[in-house]
């Protein structure tokens, strides 16, 4: 039971994250991921509930809430895709055109 939370500002914090979302039932986790080279947040995070219940409810009641000065969307996280070894292939053969 994973929910994304997009267009978060770059101030939130783990702590902030899961205070709005307790008030909507059990939070088990919550993840902010960091961009590699400044350490910061990226805009982004994954918040896991207890049960289905409290994650409808939460997305029910935040998505499109404002928050932060940001309006948030929220909804049910999709599986993270499997982009391979390379970061996927992008189509462009490591960026050299081959005509």
């Amino acid at each position: 039971m994973s929910v994304y939370v997009g267009n978060l500002s770059y101030e939130v914090t783990e702590e902030s994250l899961n205070a709005v979302f307790a008030e909507y039932g059990s939070v088990k986790r919550v993840q902010l991921p960091t961009d590699r080279e400044t350490g910061r947040v990226r805009g982004f995070g994954f918040v896991e509930m207890g049960t289905d219940a409290e994650e409808a409810a939460a997305i029910e009641a935040l998505d499109g809430a404002e928050w932060m000065g940001r309006d948030l969307k929220v909804n049910k996280a999709k599986p993270r895709e499997d982009r391979g070894s390379f970061g996927g292939n992008r189509g462009n053969h490591g960026g050299r055109n081959r005509y």
